[in-house]
């Protein structure tokens, strides 16, 4: 049995269950600038991959590492993901305009929008996205087609994140930290 340190009221894995809703409001506030949540999620990847290596995962390392790692690289990966999110809405909602055909391109543009969904959070845990996007992402999509279980981990985080975000609105902000984990843990699984 894990021994507690002098003063510390929880055991080790409450201090973990703290340290990612503590990176998880971080992520969120670092997000609100559309444009920054590749880099910004892929940062809390990164702090909480650290935690392995009894690294802290706080909000404060994260925003260090924030700051160093932001780049034109970033912005560009944020406004592909804002596009890409535009573009999906869009179709969804010309296929729900009674458009022929509609109810089979719902589909298949909800099945793309997932796929991309898979690839691009799958990138944002692996330690090349901190320098190069390009390299993550090839890496991702060839784990979201070998990994089938993986991938399916992480479309149930995300629909745990949305479903906690949807029933009560101010876990919002906190649910990037769990959706952080467990994209991470997703990642370490499959020996990453």
């Amino acid at each position: 049995m894990p021994v507690r340190e002098a003063g510390e009221v929880f055991g080790p894995r409450m201090t973990l269950f703290a340290d990612v809703l503590s990176v998880g409001l971080a992520t969120a506030v670092a997000c609100l600038p559309v444009l920054t949540a590749p880099a910004a999620l892929s940062t809390a990847c990164a702090v909480l991959r650290g935690a392995r290596e009894d690294q802290p995962a706080t909000a404060g390392r994260y925003f260090a590492l924030l700051w160093r790692r932001l780049r034109t690289g970033d912005l560009a990966a944020g406004a592909l993901v804002l596009v890409g999110v535009l573009l999906v809405a869009a179709d969804l909602a010309l296929a729900g305009a009674g458009l022929p055909g509609g109810a089979a391109f719902a589909v298949t543009a909800a099945v793309i929008g997932a796929g991309a969904l898979v690839v691009g959070l799958r990138a944002c845990a692996r330690p090349a996205s901190l320098t190069d996007w390009p390299a993550a992402l090839r890496e991702a999509a060839r784990d979201a087609v070998r990994d089938a279980g993986g991938s399916g981990l992480v479309l149930l985080a995300v629909a745990t994140a949305a479903l906690c975000a949807w029933m009560l609105v101010p876990l919002a902000f906190l649910v990037p930290g769990p959706l952080a984990m467990a994209v991470t843990a997703v990642d370490v699984r499959r020996g990453g």
